[in-house]
């Protein structure tokens, strides 16, 4: 993950010392960490607490810090053991379980798509009945939209249940295993993100993330766009569902990563992960408005004051690039000629002789290629992403 998460971790060991958690020795990781702890499996949050203690108890820890999805909960036991913020497992639990999730939001009535949890294909078909056609299929409490697909009849359903319980994850979590699977009403518009802190209870909104979303009827975040003076960053409605969602989900110190869709009867939520945005959304939030990403999530976890003044004010954009052909192996990536001066980054994440595919197969981990862009305006960051694009050159074997 580090052309995706690189970025906070040098950024944050420019104010911090950083001890970190892995499952191997890191490697690039180094440059920016003062110790570490190799552990049998990150996902464990008793051993990984029990580790915690032993480091506090010969250097003092701070705050604890996790942007992984699958992580998330198990980090929530390393704050607990050590008295820190971030330490209530029961809470981060409520954000990935996103059944519970739904329960608590509709207990506080904040706005959201109906939804019924299932367990099998009739109960998914029952659901979908009741809620009426068409419906959104997703998991229970996977990330980066996997396994979640739009249907717009039973036959569609069926074999949407089937794709849907098909999606291994490779550190696979069970929610509730008499029912894994949402069928939820499908609430139509324009679909964002919302990066914020929270201290105390207090939602401050940061990044509003304008997602681009392909490979229909498979929910594919192809792309996203940044605007450090977007109007949604003190839209009342908005602003007011996303605090009563995070009062309603017991979140008092934290970084989130909420996700709604803007509807013609106002935001409904879709949900909420408990860290850090990925596919490079905080980046872009650093690239259009100055505020540091990584520095303001440390300080929160620490109980210190983020500084979340703007430095600057622009439009970025990120795009994902896939192969054209299901089961591709690739001989060489690359970007090739000059690049926009708008493009920031441009960077190959799949390696010579990689087997990929384009959605639905090839996911998030079919992605190849991705570039950035920051810019006066959202038309001369699109263009100067389409040009990247262009740039790509694929040959396969």
């Amino acid at each position: 993950m580090r052309p995706y998460r690189e970025y906070l971790l040098k950024s944050i060991a420019t104010r911090f010392r950083v001890h970190l958690f892995h499952t191997i020795e890191p490697s690039w990781e180094k440059a920016y960490l003062s110790g570490w702890t190799v552990l049998a499996d990150t996902c464990d949050g008793a051993a990984m607490a029990k580790a915690a203690l032993d480091l506090h108890a010969a250097t003092p820890v701070a705050g604890v810090l996790c942007w992984d999805e699958v992580r998330i909960h198990a980090t929530a036991y390393v704050a607990e053991a050590l008295g820190l913020l971030g330490g209530d497992p029961a809470v981060v639990w409520r954000l990935r379980d996103k059944g519970q999730t739904r329960a608590a939001l509709a207990a506080a009535g904040v706005p959201q798509p109906a939804s019924i949890p299932v367990s099998t294909e009739q109960e998914a078909l029952a659901a979908a009945e009741e809620l009426g056609y068409p419906v959104v299929l997703k998991p229970r409490g996977f990330g980066a939209s996997l396994g979640v697909i739009r249907v717009e009849d039973a036959a569609a359903l069926s074999a949407g249940f089937a794709f849907t319980t098909s999606i291994v994850i490779p550190e696979p979590v069970l929610f509730n295993s008499a029912e894994p699977y949402l069928v939820e009403e499908c609430v139509t518009g324009e679909e964002i993100s919302v990066d914020a802190v929270i201290r105390s209870g207090v939602v401050t909104p940061l990044f509003i993330g304008r997602k681009v979303v392909g490979y229909p009827p498979y929910a594919e975040e192809i792309g996203h766009f940044v605007d450090a003076d977007d109007p949604l960053l003190t839209d009342p409605a908005l602003v007011a569902a996303l605090q009563d969602a995070h009062t309603a989900l017991g979140v008092e110190n934290a970084w989130t990563h909420t996700e709604f869709m803007l509807t013609a009867d106002g935001p409904k939520l879709i949900e909420v992960n408990g860290r850090l945005g990925g596919d490079l959304i905080p980046y872009l939030g650093l690239l259009a408005t100055g505020i540091d990403p990584g520095l303001a999530a440390a300080s929160v976890a620490c109980g210190l004051e983020p500084d979340l003044t703007p430095s600057r004010h622009r439009i970025s954009g990120v795009r994902f690039f896939y192969v054209a052909e299901e089961d591709t192996t690739l001989g060489s990536v690359a970007f090739e000629g000059e690049l926009p001066a708008a493009v920031d980054q441009s960077v190959v994440v799949a390696a010579p002789g990689a087997v990929v595919s384009p959605p639905p197969k090839g996911t998030v981990w079919g992605r190849i290629a991705f570039a950035t862009a920051t810019a006066d305006s959202v038309d001369s960051c699109r263009q100067a992403l389409d040009e990247a694009g262009g740039a790509l050159v694929v040959n396969s074997v």
